[in-house]
């Protein structure tokens, strides 16, 4: 049985959830307001045993139907970007994965504001504390930011600087963040493209298993 967290994630982020087998466009408010970011996020799927719900802006919901209608994943996706009213953006593919039960590796990070010294741009994007690993003079070595979507589904973001690769780092982060998240009375979630084996390497690591759940959707670059 699932974890009702993760119901209760879908079902707000994305509109509806769960729904019978095959692709079921939804509409979402959600979709024609600003993301955790304060950028787009104008079409967002998630895939399970079959079953597919895509949604979409509440305008947009008539054109996306009529691209997908009778059409295979790969010949609409490129195309999804336009039908939703942004071209300028991308689609992307991913591996969705969850975890309620974190790898028990030691704590590694610390929690800091994501406009510390020294911290990269991407960490920038987050609005509340990243957890960071720094060296003996203060210099970063990686960090995860929380993505919080809603009130039951937050999305950890890794990244670790080239030096300090292979030594284990991310994964404790990541553990350490989703112990966190669970704290909160949320569901960690993890995201990678399916060519990212190093990605998925972390999340395997940290606890959170290939369930053979995708997703995908419009984002910015």
């Amino acid at each position: 049985m699932l974890d009702r967290r993760i119901l209760l994630h879908l079902a707000t982020w994305l509109g509806q959830w769960p729904a019978g087998p095959g692709l079921h466009v939804v509409r979402s408010w959600r979709r024609a307001r600003p993301a955790w970011d304060g950028r787009p996020r104008p079409a967002v799927a998630v895939s399970a045993g079959g079953s597919t719900v895509l949604s979409v802006p509440p305008q947009r919901i008539e054109a996306v139907r009529a691209l997908v209608r009778g059409r295979p994943l790969e010949e609409w996706l490129p195309a999804l970007p336009a039908a939703v009213g942004t071209p300028e953006l991308t689609s992307h593919r991913g591996v969705f994965r969850w975890c309620t039960d974190p790898a028990p590796l030691p704590d590694v990070g610390e929690w800091l504001p994501p406009e510390m010294p020294g911290a990269p741009p991407w960490l920038g994007l987050f609005d509340r504390d990243v957890l960071v690993v720094r060296d003996a003079d203060g210099a970063y070595l990686a960090g995860v930011g929380i993505k919080r979507h809603d009130a039951y589904g937050h999305e950890l973001a890794v990244g670790t600087s080239p030096a300090a690769r292979g030594r284990g780092l991310a994964r404790r982060l990541v553990a350490q963040a989703a112990r966190r998240v669970l704290a909160e009375g949320a569901i960690p979630i993890y995201v990678h493209g399916p060519g990212n084996h190093a990605s998925a390497r972390v999340a395997e690591a940290a606890g959170f298993p290939d369930r053979g759940w995708t997703s995908f959707g419009v984002f910015p670059h």
